[in-house]
């Protein structure tokens, strides 16, 4: 059971048994095989090496993968992350709300805060979109898409528009609609997802914080431990045999930054949390740190990502919250972000 320090503490992660068996069987390895049609990758040089020999295909890109068989192309994959882009922007330019109450179940009031920030003027109909629920099953979240699109009016000429839910209002027919609010719930949606995890994941590691710590200190950190996209898929390709000759023509690959993230041979005390060694490190240099992806594969939500995970922790901080005292463990389930849940924030 991998443990944390935090402000004098030590408080115990509870992983997920297949996490819990990567970081206790392959920590340290660079190559392995994790099944019989699958090596894992975490060595930074021979990673670089495999994400350099080709681009990620259609069906590896997250976000992009086809919408029940249409293919999103690049100027679309463009388009809606210019547009979420835009909506973020404009929210971080506002104000800080005194009056926010960020008490509660984390990531849940994370996740709720950073939907009204950013899409809370929307309509119902968008908003449902980036609801944590519809991660229960994608027959939901596709009910959701579904009547949404059947059923969307034109916004009275007075009431607050996104650029993203513009995108979803230009569509001229009803499949049209439902591709673009698809599309809507992918690329807002896990704004949402990640910065909630994320920020949870560093107050879980780490808080209280020191005074002279910076927020983005604290969240290259919380990055490296708990990355909350902790792997990245590459299917068989002919590729990769010609890189390493260890893997087999019908091997996926999965690329493991959870594993090179926590090298004992890259990092000083690499299962502590320290965000002061982010003093003299350059986190989009440091050999196998990827916690958005190689540097030819960017994710282009990076630059929401971190500007909105600075926010919710000068909110917490400026309020004084911190981890309840009655609450000693935590557990980081393996259900698609990597994130502690239910950690519980109170006021002193």
């Amino acid at each position: 059971m991998p443990q944390q320090r935090a402000g004098g503490r030590t408080r115990p992660v509870e992983f997920a048994p297949r996490i819990e068996e990567l970081l206790s069987r392959h920590l340290g390895s660079h190559l392995f095989r994790l099944e019989p049609d699958t090596i894992g990758v975490a060595g930074p040089d021979l990673m670089d090496r495999l994400l350099a020999c080709r681009p990620a295909n259609a069906a590896e890109r997250p976000t992009f993968k086809p919408v029940q068989g249409r293919l999103v192309s690049r100027a679309d994959a463009s388009t809606y992350m210019q547009a979420v882009g835009s909506d973020v922007r404009a929210a971080l330019q506002r104000p800080q709300d005194a009056a926010v109450d960020l008490t509660g179940r984390w990531p849940h009031a994370a996740h709720t805060y950073l939907r009204d920030l950013v899409f809370g003027d929307e309509s119902l109909r968008f908003r449902v979109l980036v609801d944590r629920r519809l991660e229960l099953t994608p027959k939901i979240t596709w009910s959701a898409v579904a009547s949404g699109a059947a059923f969307l009016g034109k916004p009275r000429n007075d009431a607050p528009l996104s650029k993203l839910a513009s995108l979803v209002l230009d569509s001229t027919s009803y499949a049209d609609r439902r591709y673009a609010m698809y599309l809507y719930r992918r690329v807002a949606a896990p704004v949402c997802f990640t910065v909630s995890a994320l920020v949870t994941n560093a107050l879980w590691l780490g808080a209280p914080f020191g005074d002279g710590v910076p927020n983005r200190n604290i969240i290259l950190e919380a990055l490296r431990l708990l990355p909350p996209s902790w792997n990245i898929l590459r299917v068989a390709s002919p590729e990769f045999p010609a890189v390493d000759e260890r893997i087999g023509p019908g091997d996926d690959i999965l690329l493991l930054p959870l594993l090179s993230h926590r090298d004992p041979g890259l990092w000083d005390e690499p299962g502590e949390f320290l965000p002061e060694r982010w003093d003299g490190l350059d986190g989009d240099r440091h050999p196998g740190y990827l916690p958005f992806g190689p540097a030819s594969e960017r994710c282009w939500g990076r630059h929401m990502v971190l500007p909105l995970a600075e926010r919710l922790l000068d909110i917490v901080r400026r309020d004084g919250l911190v981890v309840s005292p009655d609450q000693t463990r935590a557990r980081v389930e393996l259900d698609g972000l990597l994130e502690v849940s239910e950690v519980r924030m109170v006021r002193p």
